[in-house]
């Protein structure tokens, strides 16, 4: 297969890898580092959907000031794209420059929520119809589009999509109306932010669209990506209304917990149940 795969990039751009190195991260793809004897390293994604991946990280680039892989090749199944580097932790420093990009990339807004099209998420379809109203946008968009999903691949019960039917009935009682939609990255995880020595290198896999900054802050804490420096910074930027830590951010990682049924399995369940259950549902 590696060999293979330095014919096909060999082909493509023109000159031979010298060494193809698997890079951690790659949770629903294969991802390589591609080095080269005498030029800049490059990043071989291999998967599905690779083109709308593409498709994102140009947009970004072209739209935005968040720093992004560069796109060498877009295909169906074979991403190439310029190497940044990273392997460095999240240090206060680099929580505060992640903190001002991301309010800067929030700052980018647009007359409807959704996107322009489709986009994906870990690999899985994303709808993004251009609507008005972000609480129906969020509920048929995103918790009942993913819940169905994970029900259709048999790995959350129909009986606890009926209670996140219910659930989202009143999300009009905890979630606030943004004033505008927002640009987000939409995939917030530490394996998306790529950073060394102390600075923000890049960010990776996006999924985006116009929604809730919070959303997206939301599911910077999921899995510990952004602390305490980020948020302090964050608030200096756009402060934050009441409630947010208290409620709205756990409704609002349903959908990254809804994904990681759709994606890994069940284990994900016990915490949708949890939160369904905090909230009365």
């Amino acid at each position: 297969m590696v060999a293979e795969l330095q014919e096909i990039i060999a082909g493509l751009i023109g000159k031979p890898p010298s060494q193809l190195t698997p890079l951690s991260g790659g949770s629903v793809a294969e991802v390589y580092k591609v080095s080269f004897p005498d030029d800049a390293p490059l990043v071989a994604k291999l998967g599905s959907g690779l083109e709308l991946e593409a498709r994102m990280l140009i947009y970004l680039q072209e739209h935005t000031d968040l720093p992004v892989p560069k796109i060498i090749h877009a295909g169906e199944n074979l991403l190439l794209m310029s190497y940044l580097p990273s392997g460095g932790a999240l240090t206060e420093p680099a929580q505060i420059q992640a903190a001002d990009l991301l309010a800067a990339l929030h700052g980018i807004t647009a007359a409807e929520f959704g996107f322009e099209w489709d986009t994906v998420i870990g690999g899985l379809h994303q709808p993004n119809p251009q609507m008005e109203d972000w609480l129906n946008f969020f509920r048929d968009c995103r918790l009942l589009t993913m819940g169905q999903l994970a029900v259709n691949k048999g790995r959350m019960p129909a009986s606890l999509l009926t209670r996140l039917r219910k659930f989202c009935d009143r999300l009009d009682k905890w979630l606030n109306v943004p004033s505008k939609p927002a640009l987000i990255h939409g995939d917030m995880w530490g394996g998306n932010v790529l950073a060394q020595d102390g600075k923000i290198t890049g960010f990776v896999d996006p999924a985006i669209y116009f929604a809730d900054a919070e959303i997206e802050l939301a599911f910077s804490t999921l899995f510990s990506t952004f602390g305490d420096d980020f948020f302090s910074r964050y608030h200096e930027h756009c402060p934050l209304a009441p409630g947010f830590f208290e409620e709205r951010r756990d409704i609002y990682n349903l959908y990254p917990l809804l994904v990681h049924v759709c994606l890994f399995g069940s284990s994900y369940v016990t915490s949708v149940e949890t939160t369904l259950k905090r909230f009365g549902f």
